[in-house]
């Protein structure tokens, strides 16, 4: 069947009167695991593809998006070569790099290569203004969103409940929405509140919070110390005040980067030219999403990356003078 595919396209470009090498050129394909189509992965991604596709006449490569359950799926979906591209949190690129947490079972992750980081991602947790939850310890008992299974966010969520000493028990349900659901559960009170890792501003918080007033709730406490000094791809950051109405003052938390990942497998020359679409065009990029708008290309190739960087990567950055 292949093989007859490809002699019917090699008679099309005949009977188009197109050169036959022309046709085979632009069937070049790269598709990017992102997350919910409401976070900045899924943004993240598009504005990639954008970029990318820009030049697909030079290149002869096309990219597309698509929407998946976010960091842990992307890594291994990429490991099953069904994923060119993804979007990781950087914890979870050093874990699966490292066949540690959720990678245990199945072990290192050898062909998982690094391209960039991105934005930061703060974990954030969301609340329901009536239900009065002013710190983390308040949610005990009530209705908490830890994130679908497969989720960074999810996988996030229970290293801080070992770190706190909580188990899912702990709460009177703990549901597994994904990203693009729990803002609306949260405000047709199915939940109390939702866990996210996510970069800001993001329209995945500012809907709850513009629609039914939802709390933007601290992640601070003894425990989490604890957590981010054990834990080389965490570190303790703000969500700056004034993003959102009703949150004049940043909100204290800890978070990570969002990294963008390939395998080993992927040609040279398709990485090149996906970081040379971003980085000749990143004035654009920037301005593509506003939790874009503070990236520096020097700090996006140095920080969040655990895994080895793609060659076709370094190429492009020992060019700029980056490496």
């Amino acid at each position: 069947m292949k093989l007859k595919s490809t002699l019917a396209l090699a008679a099309a470009a005949v009977t188009l009167g197109l050169p036959a090498t022309s046709a085979f050129a632009q069937q070049k394909f790269v598709t990017i695991g992102t997350g919910g189509v409401t976070g900045v992965y899924y943004a993240a991604g598009g504005a990639i593809c954008r970029l990318m596709n820009k030049d697909r006449a030079r290149h002869g490569i096309r990219c597309s998006v698509e929407s998946t359950g976010g960091s842990v799926f992307n890594i291994n979906t990429i490991k099953a070569g069904e994923l060119d591209f993804g979007v990781a949190q950087s914890d979870w690129q050093y874990h699966a790099t490292n066949g540690s947490k959720v990678f245990e079972k199945d072990g290192k992750h050898t062909d998982l290569r690094a391209v960039f980081s991105v934005h930061p991602e703060p974990f954030t947790v969301l609340s329901r203004k009536e239900a009065a939850i002013g710190k983390f310890e308040d949610l005990k008992g009530k209705r908490f969103n830890v994130g679908n299974p497969g989720s960074g966010t999810r996988a996030s969520a229970e290293e801080l409940l070992n770190a706190m000493g909580w188990k899912l028990s702990d709460f009177s349900l703990a549901s597994e929405l994904k990203a693009d659901e729990h803002g609306a559960a949260l405000c047709d009170n199915k939940i109390d509140a939702f866990f996210y890792g996510v970069g800001h501003p993001s329209a995945n918080i500012q809907d709850p919070i513009t629609t039914c007033g939802a709390k933007l709730v601290p992640l601070t406490g003894p425990a989490i110390d604890k957590l981010v000094a054990g834990a080389p791809y965490y570190a303790k950051v703000n969500i700056p005040g004034g993003l959102y109405a009703g949150h004049p003052n940043p909100t204290p938390t800890y978070g990570v980067l969002a990294t963008f990942v390939t395998s080993a497998k992927v040609p040279d020359a398709t990485v090149y030219e996906l970081v040379k679409a971003v980085f000749d065009n990143f004035e654009e990029f920037k301005k593509l999403h506003p939790a874009f708008g503070a990236l520096n290309p020097q700090d996006m190739v140095k920080n969040g990356n655990s895994a080895p960087m793609h060659p076709g990567a370094v190429k492009y950055y020992k060019e700029k003078g980056w490496l």
